[in-house]
């Protein structure tokens, strides 16, 4: 507003309504003004200039902090994938141990039951040596033998030397003979069970209507020399198999002969046997 009275009292001027002195120092004024108003757009211009520095800077910083949070995102996605594949791994790590530790373990059972196993199977090979031992004189006479059958160890004698055909009553021999036999038995903390077996001739009297009565009544006849010549009552028992394991063919004399005998047989100790713990538990229920 202040230049529009300055231009129109310069007019005025010219057309002869003021002085030259008053124009001049319209002039003056009129020029003081055009050059402030030049100085306040040069440093509008300047202020300008410098905002659109600031602002180009501003997002020159904006674009590095958004590639920055891109990357940081990028690198948070990578750390993510890599803490979920580690925590998978863990896990089948930790699946791994399991089951390692349920292998390790069932191992040392195994081994612990091998080693069981094992002793006790040196223990019965102890016993089968010192019944060697404590009937060597009988077996080298050839009165007894010591055999393993079936898992049993036994003492097989043939009937033959103890009996006579068809008879349950001792001979004298078989008398002497038993009486060494438990002599040596009762020394042992064992059980013990005597066997009557038969071959397969066929017998049928008052006494003995079959081979089962036959071989029952010298089952007996020996279980009761075993208690006379020391063996504890307690732990010994008589059984009969008739002719029904033979331990040779019944077809020659030689066969039916093997198959006439007496077999005194070591009764398992079964709480000594793995798994009694789990028997008895099983029994008990």
């Amino acid at each position: 507003m202040r230049t529009g009275v300055l231009i129109l009292s310069l007019s005025l001027l010219a057309g002869g309504c003021i002085s030259k002195k008053k124009y001049d120092e319209l002039a003056q004024a009129l020029a003081d003004e055009k050059a402030a108003h030049q100085s306040d757009v040069a440093d509008r211009d300047a202020t300008i200039a410098t905002q659109k520095t600031k602002i180009q800077s501003l997002e020159q910083a904006i674009e590095a902090n958004e590639a920055e949070l891109a990357a940081l995102n990028q690198r948070a996605a990578s750390l993510e994938a890599n803490l979920k594949r580690l925590t998978d791994e863990k896990a089948a790590l930790l699946k791994d141990k399991t089951r390692l530790r349920g292998s390790l373990e069932e191992m040392q059972r195994a081994l612990a039951e091998l080693e069981e196993r094992r002793a006790q199977t040196e223990a019965r090979l102890a016993e089968y040596r010192h019944l060697l031992d404590k009937f060597k004189a009988l077996i080298d006479a050839g009165k007894l033998k010591i055999k393993i059958v079936d898992g049993r160890m036994l003492v097989e004698m043939a009937t033959d030397i103890l009996f006579a055909s068809g008879s349950a009553s001792l001979s004298k021999d078989g008398k002497t003979a038993l009486a060494e036999v438990a002599e040596v038995l009762a020394t042992l903390d064992k059980r013990w069970q005597v066997a009557g077996h038969t071959d397969d001739d066929p017998i049928h009297t008052d006494r003995f209507p079959s081979n089962w009565e036959l071989a029952a009544a010298r089952a007996i006849g020996v279980t009761k020399a075993m208690v006379e010549g020391g063996v504890p009552a307690d732990r010994i028992s008589a059984a009969s198999y008739a002719a029904f394991q033979p331990i040779a063919a019944n077809d020659s004399k030689e066969g039916k002969a093997a198959n006439r005998r007496i077999e005194i047989v070591m009764v398992p100790d079964l709480s000594q046997m793995p798994g009694y713990d789990e028997l008895q538990q099983l029994a008990s229920e």
